[in-house]
């Protein structure tokens, strides 16, 4: 898993059942949408993402498209930005034995 994936699992994490926009998610880790939508359209190829369109809030507006960890992806996030940390942790703490 990517870095960035690895970020969108955080931010997902946050709030595992809520429903999420693309936007919102962009702002909070910060990826331009063109890292931020194909690694949600792969993860939801995979089946760890549910996507649903909402309505728009305003007349003339465009409907929104939303994005939520599955099952099966809570699971795999937990794991994947678990073991992304660990590893951190792990690195950190020898740079601090070394020094």
């Amino acid at each position: 898993m990517s870095r960035q994936t690895v970020m969108i699992f955080r931010a997902l994490l946050a709030e595992p059942r809520e429903w999420r926009y693309g936007y919102d998610l962009s702002r909070e880790t910060t990826l331009k949408s063109g890292t931020l939508y194909p690694i949600l359209m792969r993860l939801n190829k995979r089946g760890w993402l549910e996507t649903k369109w909402a309505a728009p809030d305003a007349p003339g507006r465009p409907p929104r498209h939303m994005y939520r960890l599955t099952s099966d992806g809570l699971r795999g996030a937990r794991a994947f930005a678990g073991l992304k940390a660990s590893r951190a942790v792990r690195r950190a703490a020898y740079s601090e034995g070394r020094t």
